[in-house]
């Protein structure tokens, strides 16, 4: 499992909320208030952890429906204009 630190995401990146839920469901589920003693013991774990959770197939349960995006976001997304 690859996690990056430090990386700058803009205001508006939609891979934020995903990576954010992530990183809290690692920490809450895998970590807790453990103590890792080295890199190699932190892999093991993660490891272990990543592939309980893919075979779940946990996903994200989006209350934001596509039309209520294209009200909300019009916007950042206006309608494209044709020349005729």
């Amino acid at each position: 499992m690859a996690v990056s630190f430090g990386e700058t995401t803009t205001k508006h990146n939609p891979s934020k909320p995903f990576e954010e839920t992530e990183l809290s469901s690692l920490s809450i589920q895998c970590l807790g208030k453990q103590r890792i003693k080295d890199i190699d013991c932190l892999d093991e774990v993660l490891s272990a952890w990543e592939i309980s959770r893919n075979q779940k197939q946990k996903g994200v349960n989006w209350q934001f429906t596509t039309a209520d995006a294209r009200i909300k976001l019009k916007r950042l997304y206006p309608q494209p204009v044709f020349e005729k």
